[in-house]
């Protein structure tokens, strides 16, 4: 191998590395993504259940009259 074949085989492996580097940033990005999703919904969620029991609370004591 001269040294052109080498440099060029070196070119090929670290592009193909950095496409791989740029692969699994992107879906640890998504990955991230999603998890703060399912976070926001769950928290969501669960102030629209605490309002729900606020309420009947407050109709079970008739403060919401």
């Amino acid at each position: 191998m001269d040294s052109e074949n080498i440099s060029y085989n070196a070119g090929q492996a670290k592009g193909q590395a950095q496409e791989k580097t740029s692969n699994m940033q992107e879906k640890a990005s998504n990955a991230a993504q999603s998890a703060q999703d399912s976070i926001q919904q769950a928290g969501q969620q669960m102030k629209a259940k605490a309002q729900e029991a606020a309420d009947a609370v407050k109709n079970a004591t008739g403060m919401n009259n």
